[in-house]
């Protein structure tokens, strides 16, 4: 008579492989949170408190600190002009006519946010300096690859 509840060896390897696999993945999640620095979680925080900047539409965020400089994404470089960024950002905008008053505007808008995002994060009293970073995870959400 064979005892059907003990599990065949097959089975046992079966549950030993998963068992594996499950502690490899939280042990990856336990280096991960080890590693990111909790001022990013509170520098982000306070990007989305301020209802000026998170209502914009493009979502600027804190992609890590290195020292006392918070490393910030930002949708325009020498890599990508401005109405590039702004074709996404405002898409009713004729951004091949960059001289009119909406494009202009929306340039001032942008750069004003991006100067409020600035002065946020160094009013953090660990911040002294921000460096910009192209956001290119952003783009290519947008279908625009960027090199």
């Amino acid at each position: 008579m064979t005892n059907d509840s003990a599990p065949t060896t097959s089975k046992r390897d079966t549950l030993l492989a998963i068992g594996v696999i499950l502690l490899v993945v939280m042990g990856l999640f336990a280096i991960w949170q080890s590693n990111t620095d909790p001022r990013t979680d509170e520098l982000n925080r306070m990007i989305a408190d301020d209802l000026e900047i998170s209502e914009y539409d493009y979502p600027f965020r804190v992609f890590g600190v290195e020292g006392n400089t918070a490393v910030v994404s930002t949708p325009r470089s020498p890599q990508m002009s401005v109405l590039r960024a702004l074709e996404i950002i405002r898409p009713q905008l004729d951004v091949d006519q960059p001289d009119t008053p909406e494009v202009i505007a929306a340039q001032k808008e942008l750069a004003g946010i991006q100067y409020r995002v600035r002065d946020l994060l160094l009013s953090h009293p660990q911040i002294d300096d921000v460096r910009w970073q192209l956001d290119k995870q952003w783009y290519l959400q947008h279908g625009v690859m960027v090199q």
